[in-house]
């Protein structure tokens, strides 16, 4: 038997088993990843966060890792079902503080680290919040590509495809009642179906206001994250809303929304060519897991 060190963190409820493996020496399998992040016979989480140097992995390992200066840090995301996937926002925040706490690493003025999603960079804003930028977006045209059913909605609605280095797809919905009665313990379908799957999110747009000067608009979301189920949270499906919902609102829409999501607020920043995601991360228990 042999003990593995963690830590426990989450943004906005999305949690995360978090491992620090400097010099990549953890065999990170699917197995593993299944077993640490059960919530009945492991730690429990949404995900495992693997920080590892750039230098330490495998050629090809982390798509983009090898273009990286050697001693770069890079986050390994793994579902909670023990597939990879491209990059995760509140993931991102919660890595930041993962590597204050665990590695003494400045971000304060931000850090450039990799991720299967391209380069990404961490801020720390203090108080316990964190920006993260998250790249470039691209929407699907004409403002609905796709049909999304879910079971609690009839009939089937329209979608919008959202990549923000990982894949999205949006549903507007009328009503806060309508939101609550998803039942997304099943995945929604989505039609045509994505090659590589989706995150599906559900949003109700709750208007705009003036919030210490800066005009933001505001919606609120739930959402079935490929991999891993119905999430507390999404950081990646927080901008993809942000970005449906203001094409959906026309010219002259505010380019700062607050993303309301049951486990608590993001705010996120839309620029011409990235966007910006802000919001706490928290670590809450550090120990030793036993393997068999």
């Amino acid at each position: 038997m042999t003990e593995l060190r963690f830590t426990k963190g989450h943004g906005t409820e999305n949690d995360f088993v978090l491992l620090l493996d400097e010099r990549g020496e953890i065999d990170l399998t699917p197995e593993l990843v299944r077993f640490l992040t059960n919530r009945r016979a492991g730690v429990g989480g949404d995900g495992v966060i693997r920080a590892v140097r750039a230098e330490a992995l495998p050629a090809g390992t982390v798509p983009g890792a090898d273009a990286l200066p050697a001693d770069a840090w890079v986050m390994d995301y793994w579902n909670s079902d023990g597939t990879t996937s491209e990059m995760c926002g509140n993931g991102a925040r919660v890595f930041g503080a993962f590597l204050e706490s665990a590695a003494g690493v400045d971000v304060s003025q931000g850090l450039d680290f990799g991720t299967r999603g391209g380069p990404r960079r961490v801020t720390g804003l203090g108080g316990g919040r964190y920006a993260i930028g998250m790249g470039g977006y691209a929407l699907g045209e004409g403002g609905f590509d796709s049909t999304v059913e879910a079971r609690g909605l009839t009939p089937a609605r329209p979608g919008l495809s959202v990549d923000v280095g990982n894949p999205h797809h949006v549903v507007a919905l009328a009503s806060s009642a309508e939101l609550d009665e998803l039942d997304l313990t099943v995945a929604p379908v989505v039609s045509p179906a994505p090659p590589a799957g989706s995150n599906v999110e559900f949003v109700v747009a709750l208007g705009e206001a003036e919030v210490a000067g800066e005009r933001r608009g505001r919606a609120r979301m739930r959402v079935h994250e490929r991999g891993s189920g119905e999430t507390r949270s999404c950081g990646t499906g927080a901008c993809a809303v942000a970005l449906a919902v203001r094409s959906w609102a026309g010219p002259g829409a505010p380019d700062v929304w607050d993303i309301d999501v049951p486990g608590g607020t993001v705010t996120v920043r839309i620029f011409a060519d990235h966007t910006v995601l802000e919001g706490p991360a928290v670590l809450v228990a550090a120990g030793a897991v036993t393997l068999r």
